[in-house]
């Protein structure tokens, strides 16, 4: 069955902008044009006709954790506490039974700028229920005293690698876990939710993203196993509405090694990435900064040193996986370049384009090397919102300037790939958009307004910058000859506006 669809077409094609047919044909573009040529090539396809909207690419959410976006939309969430009180009476209202209770969007340094919330502020509402709340970078957790006590997390227990322990006075946990090695002291004793259950949370996370508009997602490797694995049953079940690039942890890479596996593997599932950790969160003051946080003497978290980074990176790019380094502070930006410049002839010469996940703050000197080296900027400009008021006491107004540099790094050549990083922040389109073209922090003032993208910029990041930074430019993220049927149908043109997506359409 071959079908034509009539709409505003953008393709994003720069030797075709525009179009008013698309015909499709076993689920790829045939030809793109006018109606009258698409019907004189098939004069019996069926024809959808969307003439009142506009259909560009399909949107692609080039960061996100899939499962665990899908676990957020039932749990319970902190986002909108503006104070530490409002938080406590939400988790109040939650409170009860001897069960864990789990929630996220915790945001401390909207709460306080200089101290962390504690297990004795917890333990006022849910003394005997053990709790743990995520912070919403999810680079940190707040826990009770129940928590700590069925983990035996005590004044003994030793900071473990590459996290940190919040201590009081006498050096007992005060309820503040730093990093992931830290917050798994007390998660390993959480009890795992079944594979049934991640297959219905991905299955929550993608119906949703497929209504905003979403025909894609780079899904990252901060999850158990089974968060992957539910993806890939929600697939050979057929009930999978997305493209999904995947990754897994570099602590798998000797699993996936002895398993045979090799980078690019798998058809609505793409096994792709390989994932790491330089440092932590702007939010958990664990970014990794060449200088202090102001009035401080802390310079952040080394989660993946930098040495580890390269060497069982070159490990992955010899199985023909991405190395995908996640990279917040600027030191730790700096020395992920570093290595990805060493690593960058043995992707050439296995096909790989390298990534650089987040890139929130960086040196002026860095900014340039994304695009003298190639490397894609995956960045997500949603968390602007929350950063663009605490960062200037963070950080002080001079490095606050390079924060999220997004116009600096399209014009010195890079790549800009755009996703949300759910559940850490919300993939709603329109949110992300706003962000990326406004640049609004949650004062609505502007933050650096010289760094705002155009409309158009920001679709193609959503769109031909995800296929770039997924190795998958020559057939996805435009509307063209060859190309796979996933597109977006929006009410208005979204290279001219800021504009509302009506729905994914997968032909």
């Amino acid at each position: 069955m071959e079908q034509i669809v009539l709409a505003g077409v953008i393709t994003l094609n720069p030797l075709q902008p525009r179009a008013e047919a698309v015909l499709v044909s076993n689920r790829r573009v045939r030809f793109v044009g006018s109606r009258e040529d698409c019907l004189a090539i098939a004069p019996k396809a069926e024809i959808l006709d969307f003439r009142e909207a506009f259909l560009t690419p399909g949107l692609t959410d080039a960061h996100i954790h899939l499962t665990g976006y899908g676990f957020s939309l039932a749990a319970l969430d902190l986002s909108a506490c503006q104070t530490l009180e409002q938080g406590l009476a939400q988790i109040a209202a939650r409170a009860g039974g001897t069960t864990w209770l789990q929630g996220g969007g915790m945001f401390p340094n909207r709460w306080s700028e200089t101290a962390y919330p504690t297990a004795t502020d917890l333990d006022r509402v849910a003394p005997n229920q053990p709790v743990f709340i995520r912070s919403r970078d999810g680079h940190s957790a707040w826990v009770n005293s129940k928590a700590l006590e069925l983990a035996n997390v005590h004044a003994q227990t030793p900071d473990p690698e590459g996290g940190r322990i919040i201590r009081d006075a006498n050096g007992n946990p005060s309820g503040m876990l730093l990093e992931p090695s830290a917050m798994n002291l007390v998660r390993r004793v959480i009890p795992a939710p079944s594979l049934e259950d991640c297959v219905i949370a991905a299955k929550r996370a993608c119906l949703q993203l497929e209504a905003w508009g979403y025909t894609s997602v780079h899904t990252m490797a901060l999850e158990p196993a089974d968060f992957l694995r539910a993806v890939q049953e929600l697939e050979q079940r057929h009930e999978l509405p997305l493209q999904v690039w995947g990754s897994v942890p570099h602590a798998d890479l000797e699993h996936v090694e002895a398993s045979g596996l090799r980078g690019g593997t798998g058809d609505l599932v793409k096994l792709c990435g390989i994932k790491f950790f330089a440092d932590g969160a702007l939010g958990s003051r664990t970014a990794w900064m060449f200088e202090p946080y102001l009035g401080t003497s802390e310079t952040g978290v080394v989660a993946d040193p930098p040495e580890l980074i390269l060497e069982r990176g070159r490990r992955a790019l010899e199985m023909g996986f991405t190395p995908v380094v996640h990279a917040i502070g600027d030191r730790a930006n700096h020395e992920v370049l570093n290595v990805l410049e060493q690593l960058k002839p043995l992707a050439e010469a296995r096909g790989v384009r390298l990534r650089l996940e987040h890139a929130q703050h960086l040196q002026p000197s860095d900014i340039a090397r994304f695009g003298q080296l190639g490397i894609v900027a995956s960045v997500q400009a949603i968390h602007l919102v929350d950063d663009a008021v605490p960062v200037f006491g963070l950080l002080g107004q001079t490095r606050a300037k390079t924060t999220y540099p997004f116009r600096t790094l399209l014009e010195t050549g890079a790549t800009l790939a755009l996703g949300s990083d759910a559940s850490v922040a919300s993939p709603e389109p329109k949110l992300g958009f706003e962000a990326a073209v406004k640049r609004l922090g949650l004062d609505r003032k502007p933050f650096m307004p010289e760094q705002c993208l155009t409309p158009l910029e920001a679709l193609e990041g959503y769109t031909i910058g995800a296929a770039k930074a997924a190795g998958w430019e020559s057939w996805y993220g435009q509307v063209k000859q060859g190309y796979k049927a996933d597109f977006t149908l929006w009410e208005s043109d979204p290279s001219l506006e800021l504009a509302k997506p009506i729905k994914a359409l997968r032909v």
